[in-house]
């Protein structure tokens, strides 16, 4: 018979920032990729931004795996459904000693940003650690169902909650939209802002744009 067993253990994990941090910087990013994502790539589509008031922030997930037979494309996964709780913990410490690392000392805004899988970290992060952001945005991904929306009343009435999701996603289908709006809704109130843009399942880039003024 075979049991489960834990053990504690240190571990290094890297990430990767966008521009520099100076006095100048009005908004700081931190964004989580998606599925089959590494930060290095992902930070990619926020190189548009206003880099004297923009510094970015990509924590990479954990777990790595080639994504084809020919052991060439290296992709990431944040969480799957095994041992969700530990992962999710461990992932946690993670981006609290990125923060911590990263964030001393300066005033600027705060914008968290989770997509596609990245959004059940964002969420969870923000939640679980009560960081107060300007703005949280959840583009294309679903929200974790044990949140509730206890887990979000420390978040002051100027914070922006954006959902946001390309009307051809092929991922969301339109009892998807329906649960994640009622899910959203319950949980940040008026808070919450449902945004649509003209594409498929992918970061939209002028979007970041307009929420970076």
């Amino acid at each position: 018979m075979s049991f489960q067993k834990e053990v504690t253990y240190s571990s290094t994990n890297t990430y990767h920032t966008l521009n520099k941090l100076t006095n100048k910087t009005k908004n700081i990013w931190i964004v989580f990729h998606g599925l089959g994502y590494l930060s290095k790539y992902f930070i990619r589509y926020f190189s548009e931004l206003d880099p004297d008031e923009n510094y970015v922030i990509a924590p990479q997930a954990p777990s790595k795996y080639y994504q084809d037979n020919r052991f060439k494309h290296i992709g990431a996964s944040w969480l799957t459904r095994e041992n969700t709780a530990t992962e999710t913990e461990n992932i946690l410490n993670y981006v609290d000693a990125v923060y911590k690392s990263e964030m001393a000392n300066f005033n600027a805004k705060l914008i968290v940003l989770g997509y596609s899988q990245g959004v059940s970290i964002a969420t969870r992060w923000v939640a679980k650690r009560k960081i107060q952001c300007d703005t949280l945005v959840l583009h294309s991904g679903g929200i974790p169902k044990e949140l509730n929306p206890e887990d979000f009343e420390f978040l002051t009435d100027d914070t922006r909650v954006i959902y946001i999701y390309g009307d051809k996603d092929e991922y969301i289908t339109e009892a998807r939209k329906t649960e994640e709006y009622l899910n959203g809704t319950a949980l940040f109130n008026k808070k919450l802002k449902i945004e649509v843009f003209n594409g498929k399942h992918e970061v939209y880039k002028p979007f970041l744009l307009t929420i970076s003024k």
